[in-house]
């Protein structure tokens, strides 16, 4: 009988109990083993492939062949496929049609020269570099060759690697912009790698005009980071530029080279900052005229606007209208010989000489003054004598109407009206008056603008030694045409040429050629931004002024209200630091200066006389009437003269002159009602 097995011994078996050899459903097979190896294997290779900088290498040589096809093509596919558009576009236009195929020809034949000779220049490169690499090979030059390796190696991850800076939106966690720009724009990042500058007359389309302009900042090391709204003008071209960083000022800088590379004539790159965005410019690339097209001088009937109304005087270089109102504005052009002064004031005066409640005034101790519009303006003054009387005349009339104001219920300024009118006073070539003429004026400009009694001030410069003061930049209106920079700086300030005021680059006319007279930069129009933007000033026939003025001065010329010329002779003169000159009435104002007597004014003669020394005697006393009976006995003691007089003399005499028979004046004294003479009417006929 067997003896039982003690329970604890192992039994013997080659094969493994259930228990030792587990199996999942899970478990994975040699095949996943496999591929789990392949995997570990690409990721060590494609790390050693970062560390060896391959994928720059590859990106690089991607980029080098993409830069060879672009420069290959050099834009002539775009330029060919903008002429073709173009062409249908201009179906029925034969001579544009025919002009625009004569360019593709061009272009064509253009290409086809350009692809030649850049294949040739590629196949001589890569000839080089294979003979080059071949030689290292035949010779079995091992280190020739790893040099020629690395070399490769090298130019490839130079150009492949990673340029891309975070955009704003990426650096503010922002989503992608979505926007489609209009066609003539592009930004920067826009730019085809590569290109070079050419000629904006080779651009047919805005997006081509676009690409130029800024491809020819980058080569001006301009920061142009954008160019935008370009579009075609009969002119040339105009757009926006933004900087991204400094100001638009380096355009100006650079407006000299940038003209070589957009192959433009001097002067033809206009910038324009604009105030509501510090970094952007409207930019004008200016081809052909920009005035060619501004409309005429617009026909003003006689009397038939107000001095506060505004009137066009000229066009911008954009083509929008120049509107200014010379009510209650102190003036100052500035031009050098041949920059078109008298053409500025004769613009400015077209408009005061057709208001029906202002009175034009003429001054010019050198020239002609306003010349064509001359029979329009009430005094043309040219003496020394006469110059210096108009003046203190006006100077004493604006401190009469500061007082006379309140008293007219008219406030804190003078109300212009057919019987209060304004006073406009042209002074050209201020610096030739007399230091006594420049004392004046300047006095009148400080405290004339509130009584509606304004100075237009003319000069070839507007630096002290011209104006005598440094009141450029203290006047309300100045008007620059060609001159000095160093004029520019005095009237619009130390940093305008930097800001864009520019008309020192403004070219003065000869005998035979007009050039830049009559444009000029303004500052100071009344509703008008301050912008450095040039103006072409409206260029008038003198056949078209001086028909203009007759018939102005036959509906009849303005003459200073009555109750001014009164208030005149309760004032005194004013302090100026200089001895002045006798203050004229108006009447012998006029006459001074040759100018006709006020409607009904006697004639000069014995009579006249006897009205003059009439008022005199009166204003002397502080009346305003006086008996027939009175008058004789005043004007005795004013003048021996009437000693022999009668009564029935002086009536004679005053009938004559136009005063006519005395007349009741109301209670006087103890009379109820006497006969005599007014004030009033007597000062009428003079």
């Amino acid at each position: 009988m067997a003896t039982p097995l003690p329970d604890e011994r192992p039994t013997l078996t080659l094969v493994p109990p259930p228990a030792a050899t587990p199996v999942f459903k899970d478990a994975p097979t040699d095949r996943k083993k496999i591929a789990d190896s392949a995997r570990r294997v690409a990721a060590t290779t494609d790390k050693v492939a970062r560390i060896a900088l391959l994928p720059h290498t590859v990106r690089g040589y991607r980029q080098l062949g993409r830069r060879w096809i672009d420069r290959f093509h050099d834009d002539y596919p775009q330029m060919i496929a903008s002429t073709n558009r173009a062409i249908r576009e201009a179906d029925g236009d034969v001579i544009q049609e025919a002009r625009l195929k004569d360019r593709r020809a061009e272009l064509r034949a253009e290409y086809k020269r350009h692809r030649l000779v850049y294949t040739g220049k590629s196949a001589g490169v890569a000839t080089a570099v294979a003979g080059g690499a071949g030689f290292g090979v035949v010779t079995g030059s091992l280190w020739l060759d790893v040099l020629a390796g690395l070399g490769a190696w090298g130019i490839g991850a130079f150009h492949g690697r990673d340029r891309s800076k975070p955009t704003a939106d990426t650096a503010l966690g922002l989503p992608a912009d979505d926007t489609v720009r209009a066609h003539g724009s592009i930004t920067l990042d826009d730019l085809p790698e590569g290109a070079k500058p050419f000629p904006i007359r080779r651009a047919e389309t805005p997006q081509q005009a676009a690409v130029c302009v800024l491809l020819a900042m980058v080569a001006e090391n301009v920061p142009a980071a954008e160019v935008w709204d370009m579009e075609r003008q009969p002119w040339g071209w105009q757009c926006k530029v933004r900087v991204y960083e400094g100001t638009p000022e380096v355009i100006i800088a650079k407006a000299g080279g940038l003209e070589t590379r957009l192959d433009l004539p001097a002067n033809g790159v206009r910038p324009q900052p604009l105030k509501e965005r510090r970094a952007c410019a409207v930019l004008r690339l200016v081809q052909t005229d920009p005035f060619a097209t501004a409309p005429g001088l617009p026909y003003r009937a006689p009397l038939s606007m107000s001095i506060t109304d505004r009137f066009r005087i000229g066009t911008s270089v954009g083509g929008d209208p120049l509107e200014l109102s010379l009510a209650g504005v102190m003036g100052l052009v500035v031009a050098a010989s041949g920059g078109g002064k008298t053409g500025i004031l004769q613009a400015l005066a077209e408009g005061t000489t057709a208001c029906y409640d202002n009175i034009t005034i003429d001054l010019d101790p050198f020239g002609d003054g306003l010349e064509d519009l001359g029979d329009a303006v009430r005094i043309t003054a040219r003496s020394s004598e006469q110059i210096e009387a108009a003046l203190l005349f006006f100077l004493v009339m604006a401190k009469a109407r500061a007082r006379l104001r309140k008293k007219l219920g008219m406030g804190k300024k003078w109300v212009a009206s057919r019987e209060h009118p304004a006073v406009t006073i042209f002074f050209d070539e201020f610096p030739k008056g007399t230091e006594l003429a420049k004392e004046l004026a300047i006095a009148l400009m400080l405290v004339g603008r509130k009584e509606l009694i304004d100075v237009v001030i003319a000069s070839q410069g507007s630096t002290t030694a011209y104006l005598q003061q440094n009141i450029a930049q203290m006047i309300a209106l100045k008007a620059v045409g060609p001159c000095k920079v160093g004029d520019t700086r005095a009237v619009f300030g130390d940093d305008a040429v930097r800001e864009g005021w520019l008309p020192h680059k403004l070219s003065p006319a000869t005998d035979t050629d007009p050039k830049d007279a009559g444009h000029i930069f303004i500052q100071g129009v009344p509703g008008m931004a301050d912008e450095p933007i040039e103006y072409a000033v409206h260029e008038a026939p003198s056949e078209t002024l001086r028909k203009l003025a007759a018939e102005r001065r036959s509906a009849g010329l303005l003459d200073p209200d009555q109750d001014s010329l009164r208030a005149m002779a309760e004032v005194d003169l004013p302090d100026i630091g200089m001895p002045l000159p006798k203050l004229f009435t108006w009447e012998q104002l006029l006459r001074m200066c040759g100018a006709e007597p006020p409607e009904g004014a006697v004639a000069e003669g014995a009579a006249r006389v006897v009205v003059e020394d009439a008022v005199a005697v009166m204003e002397k006393r502080g009346v305003d009437r006086m008996k027939t009976e009175v008058l004789l006995l005043a004007l005795r003691d004013y003048d021996d003269a009437y000693n022999h007089w009668t009564v029935d003399g002086l009536k004679t005499r005053l009938k004559e002159s136009g005063a006519g028979s005395p007349e009741t004046l109301g209670r006087i004294g103890e009379e109820q009602n006497p006969r005599g003479y007014k004030l009033a009417k007597l000062t009428n006929l003079l």
